[in-house]
């Protein structure tokens, strides 16, 4: 099991199915405790040649996929080598497909300047109060996934961050999920219906792509398996099955 991570967390969003399923959780580079060097190409390009390293290295010749909102670059090599997949699940992932437009803070990451403004005036109680939105819960996230997070966040962050979201404008999302009906593996799409960032309408269009079983959790969020922990158990038993 390889399990991705999205912006601006790391691989210990996974826990709760790593202690299910095992496998491997990496922090993807600009990320928790991976390198954040300024050299790396931060971009769906860029961390494909990555992963297709990182298989190679661990002795991933077939494995089962697991992705969640960045996450979705693993989608990429899914494309390139769907030999190697078993199977596959998208949570609430970055849209490879038509029709998607940024949220409003990726559009400010995106603006050269205010995303630089935007990231030097963070603080802790900022993050706090703009991760508050990606869950229905009135208490927001968990203290110690915002800690986490925040820890992490430093200046090489959020270069990765910011040199990420300005690497993909819609048409090279919806290019780089061109080949998603070529993947051909058991698919299953777990979907929280009150994310803030992503519609429900693009669950659907990756369940339509990837021919995968749907599972729509409308009250859920963003990261759906916080708010819904029997998400865990969906992921997990469809992993093994």
């Amino acid at each position: 099991m390889l399990y991705l991570h999205g912006v601006p967390s790391d691989g210990a969003d996974w826990l709760p199915f790593l202690l299910r399923t095992g496998g491997l959780a990496p922090d993807l580079p600009g990320f928790g405790r991976s390198p954040k060097g300024a050299d790396f190409e931060y971009s769906i390009e860029g961390y494909t040649r990555f992963l297709r390293a990182f298989a190679d290295e661990r002795g991933l010749e077939r494995f089962s996929l697991v992705v969640h909102d960045w996450g979705a670059v693993g989608l990429a090599l899914a494309q390139e080598s769907p030999e190697r997949i078993d199977r596959l699940v998208v949570l609430n992932a970055v849209p490879l497909l038509a029709g998607y437009r940024w949220h409003r803070i990726a559009r400010a990451w995106r603006t050269p300047l205010a995303g630089e403004l935007l990231m030097g005036f963070s603080t802790r109680l900022g993050m706090r109060q703009l991760l508050k939105q990606a869950t229905p819960r009135r208490e927001g996230l968990p203290e110690e996934m915002v800690d986490r997070i925040w820890r992490s966040f430093d200046h090489g962050t959020q270069r990765a961050i910011l040199k990420l979201y300005r690497s993909a404008p819609p048409p090279v999302l919806e290019a780089a999920g061109a080949r998603l009906g070529e993947i051909g593996r058991p698919s299953l799409v777990v979907w929280g219906g009150a994310d803030p960032y992503i519609a429900p309408s693009h669950g659907e269009a990756y369940a339509e792509a990837l021919g995968a079983r749907l599972e729509a959790l409308p009250d859920a969020g963003h990261w759906p398996w916080l708010d819904r922990p029997d998400a865990v158990d969906l992921v997990a038993d469809f992993l093994l099955a």
